[in-house]
């Protein structure tokens, strides 16, 4: 197996999320980190190059650089992909550069600050045939996998309702104006965009029940609250959605639920079954039946659907977790940049979805109309 050289933008020291990353693309082996523009203060991003073991010019001040730089090295050293690991505001024109210098770009979502800057970077990623990815992480969850494989096959009939929540309670004070660095970028309209809570959280219960069900959300009726005083975007999601083919929804995401951690479920309910998946207990898939005793499905465990043991890495009750499920996104990406083929991750197509759902749920929230059509060219 050829490993892949990747480059990083942002994940300085201090910042959350970048570790992540470089631990998914790390465990399986298929990745090397070879270049970065960490931070743009100079003393955080050098101590973040040295720290990762990186080659002091091969951490670049900019992300400019980075791009200038890894272009002028030979074919066999420059870094392959970029992995854009910034606040929202940066994601548009990072990936578009990067895409235009030709390099594949896996992106943190959301995956821009509108729908034309996600429909730039889609029209980027086709003119330069490179390939984009967004880290709608929970997607890589083996139980997810065999979750969508039963709704897929039919177990549960005609879909009809569809239940997900995405609950936190970090934000129910405002630690946003108190010096939180991950807190502060995320409240500001001019780094997070649109949606708050509804971009940060919201858009991953959205990609969740539409990725499981494989049916498209047509139109939304949305309800957006800012519970702590003074904060400038909303911390507080209700959503009623409608699916194509006549199945019903409700989506809630909240960042001031206090006391909660990462409380993601999908339920969803057919004609003659239901399941039920929790993100804080990932290795378990719960089927219930009108007909017979419900079901409890196992990660690693008898019975699973072809290819979803691919996703496994430990023998049957030994836990797997967030970290394994980044993992498989940069299993998959790097499958497709060796021209493999092989396994689907979350790219263009779910990224201007959930680019659509924000816009929708703005519009609907900030109007009197009942419903919003996701999509141009629709109606209620």
């Amino acid at each position: 197996m050829t490993r892949l050289r990747l480059a990083m933008v942002g994940g300085g020291e201090g910042a959350f999320i970048g570790a992540v990353h470089r631990m998914a693309a790390a465990l399986d082996g298929d990745w090397d980190l070879v270049a970065g523009a960490f931070s743009t203060d100079t003393g955080r991003n050098t101590r973040t190059g040295t720290q990762l073991g990186l080659a002091p010019a091969r951490v670049y001040a900019s992300f400019e650089a980075m791009i200038a730089g890894e272009r002028a090295l030979p074919a066999d050293i420059r870094a392959q992909a970029v992995a854009v690991v910034t606040p929202n505001h940066l994601h548009a024109p990072m990936a578009i550069a990067a895409l235009d210098a030709g390099f594949d770009v896996l992106c943190e979502k959301p995956m821009a600050m509108s729908v034309a800057e996600s429909e730039a970077i889609a029209a980027a990623a086709k003119a330069s045939g490179r390939h984009f990815a967004l880290a709608f992480t929970y997607s890589g969850y083996p139980m997810i996998d065999e979750a969508r494989a039963r709704v897929a096959r039919g177990d549960l009939g005609a879909i009809r309702l569809v239940q997900v929540e995405y609950l936190q309670g970090w934000l129910s004070l405002p630690i946003d104006g108190d010096g939180n660095r991950q807190a502060e970028w995320r409240t500001d309209p001019a780094r997070a965009g649109l949606g708050g809570c509804l971009g940060d959280i919201g858009t991953h219960a959205f990609h969740l029940a539409e990725h499981v069900c494989a049916l498209r959300v047509e139109a939304v009726s949305a309800d957006l609250t800012t519970h702590v005083p003074g904060r400038r975007l909303d911390d507080d999601v209700s959503a009623m959605l409608r699916f194509e083919g006549g199945a019903r929804g409700m989506l809630k995401a909240s960042q001031v639920a206090a006391g909660e951690e990462n409380a993601l479920t999908l339920r969803i309910y057919g004609e003659r079954g239901g399941l039920e998946w929790a993100q804080m207990e990932p290795n378990t898939l719960v089927m219930r039946w009108l007909d017979r005793p419900a079901e409890i499905v196992r990660t690693g465990g008898p019975a699973l659907q072809p290819g979803v043991a691919a996703l496994t890495r430990t023998p049957s009750g030994h836990p797997e977790g967030y970290i394994e499920a980044f993992a498989n996104l940069y299993r998959a990406f790097a499958a497709t940049v060796r021209g493999e083929g092989g396994r689907w991750f979350p790219g263009v197509v779910d990224g201007l979805r959930t680019m659509r759902f924000i816009e929708a749920v703005i519009a609907n929230a900030a109007s009197d109309r009942k419903w919003s059509p996701l999509y141009p060219g629709e109606t209620e």
